[in-house]
């Protein structure tokens, strides 16, 4: 598969040129900002920001979707594209290069609870929508459109916790410590581990961070292959880095624990035992839709519209840990399937789709969220390309 080229660059900005806005109250007329070509009525331009987005193929499908479902609308002029790492391109300065194109509305996968707030009030002071994907932000005015994070950890921990009939040791391989998404699914693990009071979580119940990173995944179990630290597990719950664990297990010659892991093709694939190298490997693959970044497109279209989605008022952490309410639109609990039942094996199996890179989520759509064709998606254009 052939990804789209300018996954990696900055951004993509269209249309570039001086707006003209005409004042009301005879009193001359005012410039906005240069960026984004004002569009027609019922037409819209999008900024999108997808921080942590290089080498994550979760992040890159997500970036996909996104394009793909903005140019499907056919309500899309044009948009501007940031995937780009955040420790080159910090979010905060990718949110303030947006608001200065003026679009129509901002999407973005938020890394921190609250980090944006003021450069958020800023762009709805401007008169631009915020839709946050994946992850949320406590700011109130902004809509949360996110997968269901908190079962995410809650379905796959309660799977492995039952395979070890509720007594063991399990590895704990979280995301990035304290995104948004990463909080959420930690809760749920804790849900998860109050009900199974004999599992005991390694290194300790805060876990040990991957920052989502395949090279820190493989790395940090080498390390604890190496220290002798794995003969001593049960089992292991990752968030997302888990086709890497698997290959540093196979590698070292290691017997296989239960692994819960997400719906990534190279994962599914090792759960099918593909290649005939993965034999005895028992695990649980967790849909986490990487497609929530088409979805995020199409909330954003209805809001704009203005047809806003009902939404659920719930209480969430900012990163000092006190709550607040925000307004969230949950995708459904996600789906779980194991290698180890005959129904999960045959869903497994169905979901094993091909041309797919090894690194993206099989989940590459949403009913009722999103209408682009597999190959639209995999395509990764965005209006006027």
């Amino acid at each position: 598969m052939t990804k789209a080229t300018g996954l990696k660059t900055v951004g993509v900005a269209f249309a570039t040129m001086m707006l003209a806005i005409a004042c009301s109250g005879g009193s001359g007329a005012t410039t906005a900002p240069i960026g984004l070509a004002t569009p027609a009525p019922g037409q819209f331009t999008l900024g999108f920001s997808n921080a942590f987005g290089i080498g994550n193929g979760f992040r890159e499908e997500q970036l996909c979707t996104a394009r793909a479902q903005a140019l499907k609308s056919g309500k899309i002029t044009a948009g501007s594209w940031i995937h780009q790492n955040n420790s080159t391109y910090p979010q905060l300065q990718q949110f303030r290069d947006l608001i200065a194109k003026h679009p129509s509305a901002i999407i973005f996968n938020p890394n921190s609870p609250d980090g944006l707030n003021q450069a958020i009030d800023d762009a709805q002071a401007a008169g631009i929508k915020t839709v946050a994907i994946d992850a949320y932000v406590t700011d109130p005015e902004t809509y949360n459109l996110s997968n269901d994070q908190f079962n995410y950890g809650y379905v796959g921990a309660s799977w492995l916790f039952k395979q070890l009939n509720g007594q063991g040791n399990v590895y704990y391989m979280r995301g990035i410590v304290g995104h948004p998404a990463d909080l959420d699914r930690h809760q749920g693990v804790m849900k998860a581990l109050s009900e199974n009071p004999g599992i005991t979580l390694l290194p300790s119940n805060d876990g040990v961070g991957t920052d989502w990173d395949p090279a820190k995944g493989t790395q940090l179990t080498n390390d604890l292959i190496n220290s002798g630290g794995y003969d001593d597990i049960d089992g292991i719950w990752t968030s997302g880095i888990d086709q890497q664990v698997v290959d540093a297990i196979q590698a070292a010659g290691k017997p296989f624990v239960p692994i819960v892991g997400a719906d990534l093709k190279g994962f599914v694939d090792q759960l099918l035992n593909k290649s005939g190298k993965y034999e005895g490997l028992q695990g649980i693959a967790v849909y986490n839709p990487a497609a929530v970044g088409g979805a995020g497109v199409k909330l954003a279209i209805d809001v704009l519209e203005g047809n806003p989605p009902q939404t659920t008022t719930v209480k969430r952490k900012d990163s000092q840990g006190v709550e607040h309410d925000i307004s969230a639109v949950f995708l459904p609990v996600p789906l779980a399937y194991d290698n180890v039942s005959e129904e999960g094996k045959a869903k497994l199996a169905e979901i094993a789709i091909d041309n797919l890179d090894p690194l993206w989520p099989v989940s590459w759509y949403i009913d009722g969220w999103t209408d682009y064709t597999f190959d639209e998606m995999l395509a990764c254009k965005a209006p006027g390309e």
